[in-house]
Formats: C-alpha cells, sequence, structure tokens
C-alpha cells in the first residue's frame, strides 16, 4: 500500500442503518452496508502493519491487509478471493464475528482512535460479488478433482461448512448430515433474519453446494443414523460440528408457566418457521410486556425479536451491571436504540402466574457485585430484602446452551466434557480413531467464527489423517 495515500482519519467511516424507531416494527436487515467510494475510504485507513498483527485475531486466517489493498484500489474480486482463499463464509462473518475483540481488537490504528472496520470490509466485498454473481445467467465455480476419499460432516451450522468447503477445496468427497429441513444450524435458526438475512445464509451454502459438497437433510445423527453406521456406509472420517442447540434453565418455581420461552424456541419459531409472517402458519403468541433473563448476544437478540413482534415494553434482567456485559457492544446499542429497556443488576427469583397459568411478572432480586475472582470477573451477591417484581406477560430465558446429548449417547469410545461437549484437542482430534469434532459441540455455545476456526483445524487433521492412513 505504500504507493496510494493512507486515510489518517481517527474514526471509521459510518455504516449506514435504518432508522431505529422505522427498523424496530420490521424485520428488515439493520445495517445497510458499505457502498463502493466509503469501502475504498475505509480500506485507506490501513496502514500496512508490517506484522499484520490483525491476522493474529482471525481464527480463520484471513490475510487481512491483503485484501484490504486490494479494495482500496478498487479491486474488489480480487479482494473476493483473497478472503474465501480462507473464509469459506465471508458474507456471514461480515455481519455477526465480533471483530472487536479479534482481527480489529489488533489493529495499530484502534491504539489512538477507531480500527479499521475490518469485517464491515469483508461483507461488502462478500456482497458485492454476489451482487455480480447474480448479473451471470451461468456463472462459474471450480469444482476441485475427487481424489476418492468419503468425509462425513455431523450439522450444517459455521463449523461443519467451514470444515466441509475446506475439504472439498483438498479433494475430498463431503457429505454433511444436517437435522433440520434447512441446512445452516445457527446460522439459520438462532440468528435474526435483521441482523443475517437468511438469503445470503443460503447463498453461502449454494457456493459450497456447487463445488461439490453434498447435503442431507432431516437426518438426525445419533437417531436416524449413528456414527457407527456412517463409518458403515463407506465414509473414511466423521467431523461432529452439532452445536450446541439444548438450553438451560434458571431453575427457580414458575419455569414451566406458559408463557415462559427459551431463546432458541423463540427464535427457532421466528427465525426458520418464519413465524413473524403473516403467509406463514407458525403460531406465535402476542406479547406486550417482555422479560428477556440473559445479556449476551442471543438474549438481545430475542429482545429485539419480541419487540419486533408488537411487545410495547421489552426488558432485559441481567444479575452483572453494564462492564460486564457479555453481548457485543454493537449489539446493545442497538437495542437500546430499538427502546430495550435494561434491568441491570438484578437476578429472578420466580416467575408468577394468574389463576390461568399465564405469566403476570417475575420477581427480581437486587444485587451487588463482590471483589473479583481470579479471572477478574467479579461475581453478583444478593441484597438481602430488595425482591420486587416486574410486571410482565412473557418471560425469554437465554442464559446459554450445551450440546444435545444424542451423539454422547449413541457414540462409543468418545470422551466428554463436565458440561456434556465432546473433548477434542486443537485439531479437532478426539478419543476415537477416525471420529473430530469442534465449534459449539466441544466448546458449549460460543461465537461463529471460532466455530468456524474449529472446523478449519478440523479439516486439517482429516486430511492429515487420511493421509496417514493410505500410507500404511
Amino acid at each position: 500500500m505504500a504507493n496510494l495515500k493512507v486515510n489518517m482519519s481517527p474514526t471509521k467511516n459510518e455504516m449506514p442503518e435504518q432508522d431505529p424507531v422505522v427498523r424496530a416494527g420490521n424485520f428488515d436487515e439493520v445495517a445497510l452496508g458499505y457502498d463502493a467510494e466509503t469501502a475504498k475510504k475505509e480500506a485507506a485507513r490501513c496502514l500496512d502493519c508490517k506484522n499484520s498483527p490483525c491476522r493474529e485475531g482471525c481464527p480463520v486466517a484471513v490475510k487481512i491487509p491483503r485484501f484490504l489493498e486490494k479494495v482500496r484500489e478498487g479491486d474488489f474480486e480480487a479482494a473476493y478471493q483473497i478472503v474465501t482463499s480462507t473464509n469459506s463464509l465471508p458474507a456471514v462473518c461480515g455481519r455477526v464475528c465480533p471483530q472487536e475483540k479479534q482481527c480489529e481488537s489488533k489493529c495499530v490504528r484502534g491504539i489512538k482512535g477507531e480500527s479499521v472496520g475490518i469485517g464491515r470490509l469483508e461483507r461488502f466485498v462478500a456482497d458485492w460479488h454476489m451482487a455480480e454473481q447474480a448479473k451471470l445467467k451461468n456463472p462459474t465455480v471450480e469444482v476441485p478433482a475427487s481424489n476418492g476419499h468419503r468425509i462425513a460432516i455431523v450439522g450444517s451450522g459455521p463449523a461443519g461448512l467451514t470444515c466441509a468447503g475446506d475439504l472439498r477445496k483438498l479433494g475430498y468427497d463431503v457429505t454433511i448430515f444436517e437435522a433440520l429441513h434447512k441446512s445452516g444450524g445457527v446460522l439459520v435458526y438462532g440468528i435474526p433474519q435483521f441482523r443475517l438475512p437468511k438469503e445470503i445464509v443460503a447463498k453461502e451454502i449454494d457456493n459450497l453446494k456447487a463445488m461439490g459438497v453434498k447435503i442431507v437433510n432431516n437426518a438426525i445423527i445419533g437417531k436416524s443414523e449413528t456414527v457407527d453406521e456412517l463409518f458403515a456406509d463407506g465414509f473414511e472420517a466423521v467431523f461432529i460440528g452439532s452445536g450446541a442447540g439444548l438450553p438451560q434453565f434458571l431453575h427457580i418455581p414458575g419455569e414451566n408457566l406458559l408463557g415462559v420461552y427459551t431463546a432458541n424456541e423463540l427464535l427457532t419459531r421466528v427465525n426458520l418457521m418464519k413465524a413473524y409472517r403473516d403467509d406463514y402458519d407458525t403460531p406465535i403468541k402476542h406479547f406486550h410486556r417482555v422479560a428477556v433473563v440473559g445479556a449476551g448476544n442471543v438474549a438481545m437478540d430475542a429482545a429485539r425479536v419480541a419487540k419486533r413482534l408488537g411487545a410495547e415494553h421489552v426488558y432485559i434482567c441481567y444479575r452483572r451491571g453494564r462492564d460486564e456485559l457479555p453481548a457485543r457492544k454493537e449489539e446493545v446499542e442497538h437495542a437500546e436504540a430499538e427502546g430495550i429497556e435494561f434491568h441491570l443488576l438484578n437476578n429472578p427469583t420466580r416467575i408468577l402466574a394468574g389463576d390461568d397459568g399465564f405469566v403476570t411478572g417475575i420477581e427480581l432480586q437486587r444485587q451487588e457485585l463482590g471483589e473479583p475472582d481470579a479471572r477478574g470477573r467479579r461475581s453478583p451477591v444478593p441484597v438481602q430484602g430488595s425482591e420486587w417484581v416486574l410486571d410482565v406477560d412473557t418471560v425469554i430465558i437465554a442464559i446459554g446452551t450445551s450440546p444435545n446429548p444424542l451423539i454422547r449417547n449413541t457414540t462409543g469410545g468418545l470422551t466428554f466434557t463436565r458440561k456434556g461437549g465432546i473433548e477434542a484437542d486443537e485439531g479437532g482430534v478426539t478419543a476415537r480413531e477416525g471420529v473430530f469434532a469442534g465449534g459449539d459441540a466441544v466448546t458449549g455455545a460460543a461465537t461463529v467464527i471460532l466455530a468456524m476456526g474449529a472446523g478449519k483445524a478440523g479439516a486439517v487433521s482429516i486430511d492429515k489423517y487420511i493421509k496417514s492412513k493410505a500410507a500404511e
């Protein structure tokens, strides 16, 4: 980039967005994306650091300075090809990856100002490429020649899709087995349309299919077919990327009342089953006053969905303070702009109901933060006698998820963590030969990009494993 003028603005170019008042009433995408000129200006903020510290923070090792240089030059297709050489889902990552905690956190420009908008630019080049491909009658996709080895992938979420894409590029015949009727895993059932349009996910998956990746839907591994049966069918290795779709609960009185949802149930009904659209016959409760328990990204998604479904008041109830909010800063700001109300330092103790069994309120107990623990995190301490009741007709529990026990209960030779995750090393290697695992199925609920990183690591390990077997 030395021959191109650097843009020394200390702040990012603003991301165009829907007006908060307008968007709180629709499911259209909130962030509208950069245009070409804005993208070039933002890319010009990159200093092209010699050591590229931004790459250290990227779990899928995107060649960030190289793709930014091409954006700056206006060669958007070249930028896209650089990104996709290591990232199979750039349009997804550009929208939901927590760049501020990863690549952008390492950006030198962030020392005395704001980091370069790497995620926004990744989204831009992916969207630009998709738009250009849509103009072609018969877009061409390079299909790698088969090397004759068959690999099974369990789950079509970010870990499974990434592992499949990387293996296919190496010539493997890859088949993904997905439990749901639609492919994409958490990308389609867990993340709302206004944050990640499902059309974008479908296009990313279509790209993998065009490369030769096969996807079998309505296939619940551990029930319709076991891991052992996959090997009997001729697959030489299995990668388990089945995610963490089992919701966790509060274990307080009233949790089974009518009007209590888990975030998983709500988001699945709305995202996957289109409950927000009049032309779909998916039942959903009409909300008025909603309490969402939890403050991660899923809690923000659930709260913003409830608002869009017509709730007059939506409250985030969280036992810690603002500095401890686990959700992305951007998601918190979007929620507040849309009218979501926060009751911080409040922990639920019970859920109340009327004679008809429907929720009428949630009892909260005020908290104080104690001394920091070994990790520096301050635990909430109840304030005795401070209980109070928040009047609501709906409670949504969003305090985390864990892996589904189906694989655990039907697959011998694997070992598991106390929380039900599959034990695997950094390369996804498990205790059973030929079985690899990564993403939320190993770690429990985490981020899309970390799952993708695990999928890449799994692909590398599977390639080494197959080659070592062939050499025996």
